[in-house]
This record gives C-alpha cells, sequence and structure tokens, in this order.
C-alpha cells in the first residue's frame, strides 16, 4: 500500500497561504507564480489582499505539483495537460446529459 506524499487537508473552508505551501510541499512564491500562470488557481482575497485558498485549489495545486515536479513537464505542457482533462470531463458529463435525455425521450414514446 503505498502512503500519500501529501498531509490529509484539514476539513475547513479556507486556509491561508502558508498552511497551502506546507500541505503541497511548495514555497509561498512558488503558488503566487502559479496563479499567474494557471487562470483556474485564483484564491479568494480577503482584508489586507491576503489571499485565501479552498479545498479544490489544495488539489489543483497538488495536480499542478506532480505535473511539474514528477512528470517532469513545463508549465506549458501542464497547462494543456489539464485542459484536456478538462475537457474529456466535459465532454463525459455532456455524454452521460445525452444519454440520460434519450432515456427520457424514450419513456415519454412509450407513454403514447
Amino acid at each position: 500500500m503505498m502512503v500519500s506524499e501529501f498531509l490529509p487537508i484539514p476539513d475547513k473552508d479556507y486556509f491561508p497561504i502558508s498552511e497551502v505551501a506546507d500541505l503541497c510541499k511548495v514555497k509561498t512564491h512558488t503558488l503566487r507564480f502559479w496563479e499567474k500562470e494557471f487562470k483556474d488557481l485564483s484564491p479568494v482575497k480577503k482584508k489586507g489582499n491576503r489571499r485565501y485558498y479552498q479545498r479544490k485549489d489544495i488539489l489543483l495545486v497538488r495536480r499542478i505539483r506532480s505535473l511539474l515536479y514528477t512528470e517532469g513537464l513545463t508549465i506549458s505542457g501542464a497547462k494543456k495537460n489539464l485542459l484536456q482533462k478538462e475537457k474529456k470531463y466535459f465532454q463525459d458529463s455532456n455524454q452521460e446529459t445525452i444519454r440520460e435525455l434519450k432515456d427520457i425521450l424514450k419513456d415519454l414514446d412509450n407513454i403514447n
């Protein structure tokens, strides 16, 4: 059984940048740089322009870190990989929706 290289994400809504850096094993300046490079990484900014990340942001940072540090992709390659995964997700989601609509149409047709 493989042990996760990351600490579990605590059960709360918002995380300061220093905590995210610890949870994702990256430096805070790296997180700020990635925010500029990856449009989907956009923490909420509150009081005094402080960044607060959500669980989805932490998962994305971990994915970006894996793409760059483990898989050896460039920033550009990581962006393309994330975009392809996003497109595939929506394609799969659309296919499921189409199947559900077809089933509904069949049911309606059987009623008449």
